[in-house]
């Protein structure tokens, strides 16, 4: 049995307790509600988002005419920059990040002597957001047919995604990851 003195601590208790419980409560639905209006804040105008689609066409245009001094320029001049692609070395893998200006300079330069490359983007899922004011990110599947390393010049299925970064101005490729996609499993299409 409880005493009077049990009973106002077992209540004091269980009142503390609600009040906590209504605290985390209250806590959670607000930080939700302030994360929901921030993912909705877009960082970055329509203007600049379609400037920044617009760039990654170019890009493209500038890859399949293999015009490898525009292609210098699209990048970000950063010992940071990076691109992933094809190596050529088996000592760096299959595939490697190239960083800084002048490896991705190289290695643009080493896939489009190579013989013929085309990229074949699909525009109509190319996706590209804001992730800060001066950061954005472009994704898009793109059809390349090329014959560096050992491919043997069939189109195939890559996945591109670049982050964009604002340089005064201007938007730059800070980073441009190409990802080959693996055909389908046997029997799953």
């Amino acid at each position: 049995m409880f005493t009077s003195q049990q009973s106002v601590s077992s209540c004091r208790g269980l009142t503390m307790h609600r009040v906590l419980w209504a605290v985390v409560v209250a806590l959670t639905f607000s930080t939700a509600s302030f994360a929901a209006s921030t993912a909705d804040d877009e960082p970055l105008n329509a203007t600049t988002l379609n400037l920044i689609r617009s760039k990654f066409g170019d890009l493209m245009q500038l890859a399949n005419r293999h015009d490898f001094k525009a292609l210098h320029e699209m990048f970000w001049q950063s010992p940071s920059a990076l691109l992933v692609a094809k190596s050529a070395n088996p000592a760096e893998g299959n595939w490697a990040g190239f960083w800084g200006n002048d490896a991705i300079d190289q290695k643009l330069h080493d896939i489009g002597t190579s013989g013929p490359v085309v990229l074949e983007p699909d525009y109509s899922k190319l996706k590209v957001v804001g992730l800060t004011k001066d950061v954005a990110q472009s994704y898009a599947p793109v059809t390349i047919t090329v014959s560096y390393a050992g491919q043997d010049g069939t189109p195939k299925p890559f996945l591109i995604l670049i982050n964009w970064i604002r340089v005064s101005e201007d938007w730059k490729v800070a980073s441009e990851i190409i990802l080959p996609v693996p055909p389908a499993p046997a029997g799953k299409k």
